[in-house]
């Protein structure tokens, strides 16, 4: 994770640069906070840099008021955090920094062949009209990323690919891992079709295929021939978008507006992200229950 503060900066210029890049299809509008109308994406961004010029013009000392910040997740923070994740840590870095009562706009950008997000607010105090302190910026947002490190296990790099993750005849807690590969693909906001998704679980040898009025879940081999028997999807409790009948809002249908196509490459580096990921998840369940058994065993031995 990086996140670059661009000093010096107007607020018009900074929001009119993230306006080019909703208008080339380059970037998307994301979220929003503390903003006096429910959604200020439904304006034109003239309406929405009134909201801040108000703010600026009770201090007109100031000369670069402007807040612009970046936040440059890698492939693997994407998946570890997913949308919801990032929209609370954004929210957290603003508070962090001093800014969490402001109003502020963030654009979802996917230009550099890789998905960032930019934050556009002010430094004028909504409430008082006096500049917010900006001391110390650079160490505070350094203290907040490694607090993100430690929270979600981050790494500064991607992690190695790693693509041998395979459900199989033999595989332990079948039902209990599908239902964790859903519940990582149903967050991934690039997955927005029936065909990406079934993609998506090509990875993983899972085919999912109609049997009456519901669906079958199957674990295949490399020719799409099933190897063991299949699990019905009424009974998982998670279950896959485009298939489970439900409604999954990840944002309102208005911010989402004109979504930046992603790079067919970025989408792989996506998943194989979610290989390494599940992977690790299901190492660690493997450990915690060995760790149970021994210790179960240690104490059945002290009894005699």
């Amino acid at each position: 994770m990086v996140i670059k503060i661009h000093q010096a900066c107007s607020t018009k210029n900074a929001l009119f640069y993230n306006e080019r890049k909703v208008e080339r299809q380059k970037a998307c509008f994301y979220h929003s906070q503390n903003l006096p109308v429910v959604n200020p994406f439904l304006g034109d961004k003239n309406d929405r840099y009134k909201i801040f010029q108000e703010i600026e013009d009770r201090n007109t000392r100031v000369k670069k008021p402007g807040l612009h910040i970046s936040v440059n997740p890698t492939v693997s923070d994407l998946v570890l955090l997913g949308d919801a994740g990032i929209r609370n840590e954004i929210g957290k870095l603003m508070e962090h920094l001093g800014y969490g009562n402001q109003p502020y706009l963030v654009y979802k950008h996917a230009d550099l062949e890789r998905v960032h997000f930019h934050i556009v607010s002010t430094r004028i105090d909504c409430d008082t009209g006096k500049k917010i302190k900006d001391s110390y910026e650079k160490e505070k947002t350094q203290r907040f990323i490694k607090s993100l490190e430690q929270k979600y296990g981050l790494s500064k790099d991607d992690q190695p690919e790693k693509l041998n993750y395979r459900f199989s005849s033999s595989s332990r807690n079948l039902k209990q891992n599908l239902e964790s590969l859903f519940s990582q693909l149903n967050r991934m906001e690039f997955i927005t079709s029936k065909e990406l998704y079934e993609q998506a679980l090509e990875l993983f040898q899972v085919e999912i295929r109609r049997a009456g009025r519901g669906h079958l879940v199957f674990v295949t081999d490399e020719n799409g021939n099933p190897i063991r028997y299949p699990v019905r999807m009424s009974d998982f409790e998670e279950r896959p978008r485009f298939f489970s009948g439900q409604t999954y809002r990840h944002a309102p249908v208005e911010n989402r507006y004109r979504e930046p196509r992603l790079p067919d490459h970025f989408k792989r580096e996506l998943l194989k992200a979610l290989v390494y990921q599940l992977e690790e998840s299901s190492t660690r369940r493997d450990q915690a229950g060995r760790k149970r058994k021994n210790k179960i065993g240690r104490k059945k031995g002290k009894r005699h």
